[in-house]
């Protein structure tokens, strides 16, 4: 059976709760078509959460990547079309601010996702979820996570599935911060329904 890596993140900066968290540790375990989900949660941290993705793709050798993160204030899921080489933002959960430096110094500028972003979209809009492909992930963690997964895969020539999923608010996130927010429920079932798309 074919493995699938499904990262989340801890909460950070002013939300005390980060939805990803829960989808990544509920889903742990589940078959999701053919694949057996692997549920990891991510720390905040430029210096570590890119090479955390990295040692649990040596670790488990899955045959697709898909990172999510919360993206506050958005009202629907959004797929990431694009990650670039560059730290940039407001600071992580250990009190380091990056100024604009390069992720890699010999990376390229950026890496296209190699996520089906676009049935994502059609089967999430098809089944009742908003959905819509986003042109920017930032420059904060969840583009340095983005970025690291896709640059390990195209170093070391392996074609695997790779890429990056934005998600709205919680409602239990909602309550304590004024936002547009989604069911825990309903981010779930939104995140299955994009992983049928591999």
């Amino acid at each position: 059976m074919k493995k699938l890596l499904l990262t989340g993140f801890e909460p950070f900066l002013e939300f005390p709760i980060n939805p990803t968290t829960e989808i990544a540790t509920s889903l742990h375990g589940e078959v999701i078509d053919d694949y057996q989900i692997i549920g990891e949660v991510l720390s905040v941290d430029f210096n570590q959460s890119g090479k955390q993705l990295i040692n649990l793709i040596q670790k488990h050798d899955p045959d697709a990547v898909v990172s999510l993160g919360l993206a506050g204030g958005r009202n629907c899921i959004t797929p990431e079309r694009i990650a670039i080489n560059c730290n940039d933002g407001p600071v992580d959960n250990k009190g380091h601010k990056p100024n604009g430096e390069r992720i890699f110094a010999d990376g390229p500028d950026a890496y296209f996702s190699t996520l089906p972003i676009y049935e994502m979209i059609e089967t999430l809009t098809n089944n009742g979820f908003p959905a819509k492909i986003s042109n920017t992930a930032g420059t904060y963690l969840c583009n340095n996570v983005m970025y690291h997964g896709l640059h390990y895969f195209s170093e070391n020539a392996m074609d695997r599935p790779s890429g990056f999923i934005h998600i709205p608010a919680s409602h239990d996130l909602a309550v304590k911060k004024n936002m547009p927010s989604w069911s825990q429920r309903d981010l779930i079932e939104a995140i299955k329904l994009s992983i049928t798309c591999l």
